[in-house]
């Protein structure tokens, strides 16, 4: 963990100097100095004093990098396509067990018919029309209508419109999204 560049990052951000860090603190510049280069490691404690007098959350300074926040920029979406090229699928988020993705179903294509996989999905339909099966269950869901399942009961979505629909779909998964479509 590099909790000490984290530190610094945010110290430097709100542009506080050493200094002032330490009269608002109660630690020395040269504690202060080490802990931001990650020479030594401050107690909870001390984590505690230097988030509040930065006003962030201790648990934010516990943070991994890879745990922080993401950002995909519009442009910079990975997007794949499956069953034969037949979908479109935009990869919203670029980390972790919650994804969100955006696909594009031609008229009477359907996702794999049948399918089932761990985790849980929630999709908003925000164009087109679209049949939904999960079981023995069925709906017929258009813009603005969504629904969700858990994901390792059989189901599948084909576009039953003229038009080619489009899908927000977030799932709580630790499978990779081949697995799914």
């Amino acid at each position: 963990m590099e909790i000490g560049s984290t530190i610094r990052a945010i110290r430097k951000r709100k542009q506080i100097t050493i200094a002032q860090m330490s009269e608002g603190t109660g630690l020395s510049k040269g504690f202060i100095s080490n802990m931001e280069n990650n020479n030594t490691s401050p107690s909870i404690s001390t984590l505690q004093t230097v988030a509040q007098f930065l006003g962030i959350p201790l648990p934010y300074l516990l943070l991994e990098k890879n745990q922080r926040m993401g950002v995909v920029r519009k442009t910079e979406r990975q997007i794949t396509t499956h069953n034969k090229g037949k979908l479109k699928v935009e990869h919203l988020t670029s980390k972790g067990g919650l994804r969100m993705k955006r696909v594009e179903i031609p008229p009477g294509v359907s996702t794999a018919e049948g399918h089932a996989h761990q985790g849980e999905e929630v999709h908003l339909v925000l164009e087109g029309k679209v049949f939904a099966q999960q079981g023995e269950e069925s709906y017929v869901l258009e813009d603005g209508d969504s629904f969700s399942w858990n994901a390792s009961v059989p189901h599948f979505v084909k576009n039953i419109g003229d038009k080619p629909a489009v899908v927000l779909i977030g799932q709580h998964t630790d499978m990779e999204l081949e697995d799914i479509l």
